[in-house]
């Protein structure tokens, strides 16, 4: 596996590629990050993952100065699942002057779920996500779901810039009780830790419900934010949505998703699973 630490070395372990297979992380990878790499190494053509802690994602309260840099202890895992390039730039080389040219994601998508909680996130996301896509010039993106909404907006800017890249998704990857894999769950304590898949299981219960047949989507949000609150977490949102349009599902809906987002202690933790609309418990 080659490391690129600049564009210049980006672009000389390209420059026979015809079209990559591309993950873009945030480093401190775990396995659910090393099955994106895996399922992009399926397609037949270079994988490239990047490792770059986006500034611009991140509010003046949150976490990027404390958030994990672990590049040694990355570059053995992509190896071992098999990446060809690991593309780990600093600040300075991907943002060389003031970012005053930035992607805004329309308000209604931005302003919403995780995007009321963290204002700017989105796009910052979107920014970074087309200045790689840019760089790397892949045909092929993999992205996992366990951040649906980001999902969403990558897909929504695929579309509308015409770019000419798949945009595939990646099944989250739990640990055995449950709790998805997120590189912000080192942050929990011991305790935290053993209460953290409440999360899952309080979508869970919901998403069981609407399988069952429930279709006051309303009041089974309503109940697992009440659920989480009594057992000490603080909850940013627990929404059913449209999985297809993360609009409000309604009788027209063929897939849905319920989301949430809550914060356990000082770390915040998000979550969602979808289904089809007419699938059986």
């Amino acid at each position: 596996m080659r490391l690129a630490r600049t564009v210049a070395d980006l672009q000389a372990a390209l420059a026979d590629a015809h079209g990559a297979a591309f993950v873009p992380t945030m480093g401190n990878l775990h396995a659910g990050h090393l099955s994106l790499v895996e399922q992009a190494g399926r397609h037949g053509r270079p994988v490239v993952t990047s490792l770059f802690v986006n500034p611009l994602q991140f509010g003046a309260d949150e976490d990027f100065e404390r958030y994990p840099r672990t590049l040694d202890a990355d570059c053995e895992k992509l190896a071992a699942a098999g990446c060809d390039v690991a593309f780990a730039p600093g600040t300075d080389e991907m943002y060389p002057v003031p970012q005053t040219f930035t992607v805004q994601v329309p308000g209604t998508l931005a302003g919403d779920l995780c995007g009321a909680f963290r204002p700017g996130h989105f796009d910052g996301v979107a920014t970074v996500v087309l200045k790689l896509f840019n760089l790397v010039r892949p045909r092929v993106a993999v992205f996992g779901k366990k951040d649906f909404q980001q999902l969403f907006v990558v897909r929504e800017l695929v579309r509308q810039f015409n770019l000419p890249i798949d945009v595939l998704a990646g099944e989250t990857l739990r640990e055995p009780d449950g709790l998805a894999m997120s590189s912000r769950n080192g942050y929990l304590s011991p305790a935290e830790r053993m209460q953290a898949p409440q999360l899952y299981g309080a979508l869970a219960a919901a998403r069981d419900a609407i399988r069952a047949g429930e279709r006051d989507y309303e009041t089974l949000a309503a109940t697992a934010r009440r659920r989480l609150s009594m057992a000490g977490w603080r909850v940013d949102y627990v929404a059913v949505r449209d999985a297809d349009t993360l609009g409000a599902a309604g009788p027209g809906s063929a897939r849905g998703v319920v989301l949430g987002a809550a914060w356990l202690g000082a770390t915040r933790l998000i979550d969602n699973l979808d289904f089809g609309l007419g699938e059986a418990a």
